[in-house]
């Protein structure tokens, strides 16, 4: 799920973004948010509802991932439900109230809190998801895949669902807003291709272990690098 940041402290931390509109949509199970973006360019439109509903492209990635799976910006839980059901060691973390209160509802390891913060088992995930985009959490790529690379366990990968457009690489504020008029705060937000993944990745100490799509969907799967597992 997208967010934006509010200041706690002296760390920036990722919040729910949307406000209203992001949280009666998940609320009543989908709806169509238009994403107003305030600097660089436009965004395509957001179906909550496709964030609620597995699909045979979800069930691949989970089998693509080994290890116990923490799943960043999970939303209302699909991915987490489904390594569940697989057997798995699973939890998801999410800042969004009404998205921790669906998968909660489902029985589902679901924290309401942000990556940046504390999350179980530090340093022991065998895999981190950043699927539906969630690689522009907080507009800022490196320092998110910084924190899952810490998150990870030594011999751990990231998974991440890049754009449709292998070449973007682009970062903007944006806000949302549904049919009834209500508009949510402004958040940062980043869009990151598959292409320019590899160069952002290694800033972060990882590097491109494998490349794959499906469905229309693109995913990289990063490790940490050489130099970095030596440090």
């Amino acid at each position: 799920m997208i967010r934006h940041s509010v200041v706690v402290g002296e760390r920036r931390e990722p919040a729910a973004f949307g406000g209203d509109p992001y949280e009666a949509a998940l609320e009543r199970g989908g709806g169509l948010l238009r994403v107003q973006v305030l600097t660089g360019g436009r965004a395509d439109a957001l179906e909550v509802g496709r964030w609620m509903r597995h699909d045979d492209v979800d069930a691949a990635l989970v089998r693509r991932t080994c290890g116990s799976l923490l799943d960043v910006g999970c939303g209302p839980g699909r991915l987490v439900r489904a390594a569940v059901l697989a057997g798995r060691i699973a939890l998801g973390v999410d800042v969004s109230p009404a998205a921790v209160r669906h998968a909660i509802r489902q029985g589902l390891p679901v924290l309401r809190r942000s990556v940046f913060g504390a999350v179980p088992r530090d340093g022991e995930w065998g895999a981190v998801l950043l699927a539906d985009g969630n690689i522009g959490i907080g507009g800022d790529p490196c320092a998110l895949l910084r924190r899952c690379g810490e998150l990870m366990a030594p011999d751990g990968r990231i998974h991440v669902e890049t754009h449709v457009d292998a070449g973007r690489n682009r970062r903007y504020l944006a806000r949302l807003s549904d049919d009834t008029g209500r508009r949510g705060p402004v958040f940062p937000w980043a869009e990151l291709g598959a292409a320019r993944l590899a160069a952002v990745a290694a800033e972060a100490g990882l590097s491109l272990d494998e490349q794959w799509t499906r469905g229309g969907r693109s995913f990289s799967v990063l490790r940490r690098s050489a130099g970095a597992r030596a440090a």
